[in-house]
């Protein structure tokens, strides 16, 4: 069996909205964090994202953030890709602060915690139905707008 190889998709940039703090409840504190628009760009596909989709992250007791994302992609040719993806958001107890202040979050070397996504994809677009079949794997850090991510396909 041989490793498994990567190679690189797109850099995704996801703009919030003020969270939503839907409150405790018996898996953790859920938290909408709404997607306001975005961009996304790489050597086979770019684009905008389209406002409405969103993280309905899970706070685990432990700290851990569990992501459960729906987004919608919209290609530069008029495309549209949905885009779903899990993974978990795992933060020392000492970044925690920094990483809540609105203007400190988004200094925080991201080598410093663990943010990884594992995306999926589905379209219509017969010229993108290759992302149909893939699988693939994320690497998330804080940005000013929200959230970024660098994304490869597992080959």
């Amino acid at each position: 069996m041989p490793d498994l190889d990567t190679e690189f998709l797109f850099d995704l940039v996801v703009d919030l909205h003020p969270r939503l703090d839907i409150g405790d409840g018996p898996f953790g504190r859920r938290i909408l964090f709404g997607a306001s628009g975005g961009s996304f760009e790489g050597p086979e596909l770019r684009g905008g994202l389209e406002a409405g989709g969103g993280d309905w992250a899970l706070f685990r007791p432990d700290g851990a953030m569990a992501l459960d994302v729906r987004l919608t992609l919209r290609t530069h040719d008029d495309a549209l890709i949905h885009m779903t993806y899990g993974g978990r958001w795992v933060v020392p107890p000492a970044l925690r602060a920094d990483l809540a202040h609105p203007v400190k979050r988004h200094q925080v070397d991201p080598t410093r915690y663990y943010f990884r996504t594992t995306p999926l994809f589905e379209t219509g677009a017969e010229r993108y139905a290759w992302l149909n079949d893939i699988v693939c794997v994320g690497s998330g850090y804080v940005v000013e707008a929200g959230i970024a991510y660098k994304v490869w396909r597992v080959r």
